[in-house]
């Protein structure tokens, strides 16, 4: 039986997924400009998207065994587009609170979000193929690239058009194409068979590893890496470095985004030892997350952001891919654990950077600094915020060298035996 419809489904869903993580980032000025909305209330959409799809993974790592899973994974586009919408009628709904609109809109299609994030990668697992590991990395990359279409589109978009800012509500209008797409490849298609644990205790037995903890660990560490960039580098590169919205979102932002699918394309063509690519990758983070805040430089920064989707790029799906192969057995309850961690660290980082740009340019240290390095507090606080960056990036170093380690000796191991 052929599952051609059910991977373009798939696949269509990853794009829809973009679209929800990554759209309010592009917008976060323009509701600052148009609705007077705080940094610290603009990461908070960043939180409440990510702990929303992490308490979707919860449920599945416990309960996964009590839902229809082929009925759950049909009806997450058709939430997708719930939220959009409601999202983007939010300033004719809310007009004296649009926070509200978005707030609500954001929690509907963030929970669509995490059922994709829980559900997706098991079915194109289930699919038959020669090279599983390529087949995951390519669903990823195609989120990646599906990041690269909502900056170019949304960027273009807001200032093509004049006074395109007070037209942002068509965006989300737009993107709601992408879903309904999802939705007719998914009618009348049959789904693989996913395994999920028969009962509670089936997935409980699993906690006694330590090495789902460390896999967990792992990727909140690079979901954190991977997302306090992306959240971010649009509101940093323009306001921190100076560089005009236009010129940071398509040369930072969204070159951030093509390295990023970039990463992931060449791995699902070249790939291999995914242990030395996540240790290597978690290095290059570092070094681009200090280059962006410490460099004098605006051009030396963008690049640097920019450059941080290549090395966090296999960070999230290498994870997955470890952790699959440390628990073949565990069907869709790793997953959901996974995805548990991801979504932990992409809601942390993001919005720790936001609390801490709030906070750092009312400080007198903020003050001396601005002198001596002839910038804003307001620049001074981004920076500072995106120190969170370096800070998980450097974490990772030392867990992805681990994984590496134990992976050689097993392998010593082996050829002994």
């Amino acid at each position: 039986m052929g599952f051609g419809r059910v991977k373009l489904a798939c696949f269509s869903v990853n794009v829809a997924m973009a679209v929800v993580g990554n759209l309010s980032p592009v917008l976060f000025l323009t509701f600052h400009e148009l609705y007077n909305i705080s940094y610290t209330l603009l990461g908070l959409l960043v939180l409440i998207n990510f702990c929303t799809q992490l308490g979707i993974d919860l449920i599945f790592s416990f309960f996964s065994h009590k839902f229809n899973i082929p009925l759950v994974v049909k009806i997450t586009p058709f939430l997708t587009v719930i939220g959009l919408l409601i999202y983007a009628l939010s300033p004719f709904v809310f007009p004296n609170n649009v926070y509200i609109g978005i707030v609500i809109g954001t929690v509907i299609f963030s929970a669509a979000s995490g059922f994709s994030e829980v559900l997706i990668s098991p079915v194109i697992a289930a699919i038959p193929s020669e090279n599983p590991e390529r087949e995951m990395s390519k669903l990823h990359s195609i989120y990646a690239w599906g990041v690269v279409a909502v900056i170019l589109i949304s960027t273009i978009f807001l200032y093509a058009i004049p006074n395109g800012k007070n037209y942002w509500w068509v965006l989300p209008i737009i993107f709601t194409l992408i879903p309904i797409f999802s939705i007719s490849m998914f009618m009348g298609a049959k789904l693989p068979t996913l395994e999920t644990p028969e009962k509670l205790s089936g997935a409980l037995k699993f906690f006694k590893s330590k090495w789902l903890w460390i896999c967990v660990f792992a990727i909140f560490l690079g979901g954190a890496a991977e997302c306090t960039m992306a959240q971010w580098s649009s509101s940093f590169i323009e306001n921190a470095l100076g560089i005009p919205k236009i010129w940071g979102d398509i040369f930072g932002v969204a070159v951030f985004s093509v390295a990023l699918g970039f990463g992931r394309t060449l791995y699902a063509k070249k790939g291999k030892n995914i242990e030395r690519v996540l240790f290597f990758g978690a290095i290059g983070s570092t070094v681009c997350y200090i280059t962006a805040v410490l460099s004098g430089i605006p051009v030396l920064g963008l690049i640097a952001c920019a450059l941080t989707g290549f090395f966090v790029s296999m960070m999230w799906p290498g994870c997955l891919l470890v952790a699959s192969e440390k628990f073949p057995t565990a069907g869709v309850f790793i997953y959901a654990m996974m995805a548990s961690g991801g979504d932990l660290g992409a809601s942390f980082g993001p919005q720790l950077v936001g609390v801490i740009a709030d906070v750092i340019p009312n400080t007198s240290l903020a003050n001396s600094l601005s002198k001596a390095l002839n910038l804003t507090t307001e620049q001074i606080g981004l920076k500072a915020g995106m120190l969170v960056g370096v800070i998980l990036s450097s974490i990772a170093i030392l867990v992805y060298l681990y994984i590496f380690i134990s992976k050689r000796r097993k392998l010593n191991i082996n050829k002994k035996q």
